[in-house]
């Protein structure tokens, strides 16, 4: 595996290429930790490890330190230059793109306002979609404008996203969208011991079924 340390637009990313590539996801984080999470870490050599290249990049307001993170505009134009920098690197493999939780819902939302270029598909790791413990879809609403096939994996005790829900909207995208239901997860992929599996576990068969759903859609 190859690691380069990248700057664009001084936005930190970090580009990790398997030995045998054969797509390249560009992977955004969630609102609360940045590129280097260890739950980012797992997710990218997770990947790496089933011949998936991953692009990760820090938004905006984790480069500056802040909790806050960036209004939605800001978050779009740093998902677009972490996407123009995977086309220059990728060398021809098929990209893809997405994140986990705020960082999947940006990059949908930025695709939905216009196409991000070479862009095959978007991967949501846990979409949030909505604040905990009050119910809704109206932050789902812009998946409508959304082109390409999209891939949610879901834990069934999501608190920012209740599974009927995300059923229901799911449904309502038709062929575009593909639900895969990780039982007994949270948002972080967290599973109770007495679901009789491990988190890492888990993880792993999400990381199949991403592996999988990209490599039939090249």
């Amino acid at each position: 595996m190859d690691t380069e340390a990248r700057t664009r637009d001084d936005i930190s990313m970090l580009w990790q290429v398997p030995d045998n590539p054969v797509a390249a996801l560009v992977l955004a984080h969630g609102a609360g930790a940045g590129m280097t999470h260890k739950s980012m870490i797992s997710i990218a050599e997770g990947l790496i490890e089933r011949n998936i290249a991953v692009l990760r990049f820090n938004f905006p307001y984790m480069e500056r330190g802040s909790k806050r993170p960036d209004t939605p505009p800001v978050a779009h134009a740093a998902i677009r230059s972490a996407v123009a920098e995977a086309n220059d690197l990728a060398s021809g493999l098929p990209i893809f793109a997405g994140g986990k939780s705020f960082g999947g819902r940006m990059t949908s939302q930025a695709q939905s306002i216009e196409p991000l270029p070479n862009v095959h598909g978007l991967v949501f790791f846990g979409f949030p979609l909505h604040p905990a413990g009050k119910p809704g879809i109206s932050r789902a609403d812009h998946l409508a404008e959304v082109a390409l096939p999209m891939l949610f994996l879901q834990g069934t005790r999501d608190a920012l996203a209740e599974i009927d829900l995300v059923n229901g909207v799911v449904g309502s995208l038709g062929s575009r969208a593909t639900l895969v239901v990780a039982e007994d997860a949270d948002h972080s992929f967290h599973v109770p011991a007495k679901s009789g599996r491990t988190d890492a576990e888990v993880l792993a068969e999400l990381l199949d079924t991403a592996r999988d759903w990209m490599t039939a859609l090249i």
